[in-house]
């Protein structure tokens, strides 16, 4: 799975000399937190919600509300867009797009194909992919599980399930307590919740936990 095929277009992008009032107001209107700042075709920088709004003069000022609204016009995107900014090729894996947010500690990636921005990708579509890797918007029978992690485990499982009619449409793996197991979780459709545990036992260490949703 690569980011241009799952990241958020068309772009809304803006001008570096937009005033942030106007900023604040396109985010509320399109019901988004990252706009990507654009020059001549050009990426040159980032706001987030969060970024504008502490631009803006704290609610303990004693200005008038045509002075605050005088020196907010006068605060354009530039003065506090982020410049050195992180990006996502449209080519570049999923995980290592997560990998990127997470280790910087960032929201979003716009997406370029070559020097031109084409989307973005944010932590809510991330969400979206977890959601479905996990089949959570599918009935089942889920499990976790903790397996060795000799070869061919998965393989056995993965068997033993079929082998009582049970269709996986949900299979994840994660890092284990040691380095010799791993954790599963599995959902699976077509089968009981007590014909799968007994399918499974042979083949698993620890069973974490099951259930039917």
């Amino acid at each position: 799975m690569i980011v241009g095929k799952r990241m958020s277009h068309p772009l809304l992008t803006i001008s570096p000399d937009m005033p942030i009032s106007e900023a604040i107001s396109m985010m509320n209107t399109e019901k988004v937190r990252h706009l990507v700042v654009v020059e001549k075709n050009k990426l040159v920088g980032l706001v987030t919600k969060n970024v504008l709004e502490s631009a803006l003069p704290s609610k303990a000022t004693t200005l008038s509300i045509y002075e605050l609204n005088y020196l907010i016009d006068k605060i354009t995107v530039a003065n506090v867009m982020v410049k050195d900014v992180f990006t996502a090729d449209e080519a570049m894996p999923v995980e290592e797009a997560a990998r990127i947010m997470a280790d910087n500690k960032i929201s979003c990636l716009p997406v370029l194909r070559g020097q031109e921005v084409v989307g973005i990708i944010t932590e809510t579509d991330l969400f979206n992919i977890f959601l479905e890797l996990l089949g959570a918007r599918h009935s089942g029978v889920r499990f976790s599980a903790e397996i060795s992690n000799e070869l061919g485990t998965i393989a056995k499982l993965s068997q033993a399930i079929n082998s009582v009619g049970g269709d996986i449409i949900a299979f994840g793996t994660f890092a284990g307590e040691t380095l010799s197991v791993s954790e599963v979780t599995v959902k699976v459709q077509g089968v009981d919740e007590k014909k799968l545990k007994q399918a499974i036992e042979p083949f698993i260490t620890k069973l974490l936990n099951i259930r039917t949703v």
